[in-house]
């Protein structure tokens, strides 16, 4: 399953494009079939951060589990340049009408 996310910014927009599939459950995160390629013991600095030894790109997702896994996938920014002029003009419509309050009734998804 592929996914795009769409962040705002004031030039464009920007997505942000995964490299693999993320697990969906802790199941799968301590299931995962792949080799280590590196293993080392690391600390939080005194403001709180945590240093990745020859990390290989600039941004990553983190996921936190309630058993104290915690899961990193890596992330590239790739320009929307695949995404048309005027979907890109719809988007910009659509945030337009929610700023302004012009959206639909609620829909009701109990009965599914």
């Amino acid at each position: 399953m592929r996914f795009f996310l769409l962040q705002k910014f004031a030039i464009r927009s920007i997505m942000i494009v995964p490299r693999w599939e993320i697990p969906q459950s802790e199941t799968e995160v301590m299931s995962m079939s792949t080799a280590v390629q590196g293993r080392y013991h690391a600390h939080l600095d005194a403001k709180k951060r945590l240093t990745l030894r020859g990390a290989k790109y600039e941004y990553y997702e983190v996921r936190e589990y309630d058993n104290g896994v915690i899961l990193l996938e890596p992330r590239e920014l790739v320009l929307p340049d695949n995404i048309s002029k005027r979907t890109l003009q719809m988007m910009d419509e659509s945030i337009r009408n929610l700023d302004a309050g012009n959206v639909s009734a609620p829909i009701d998804i109990s009965g599914v």
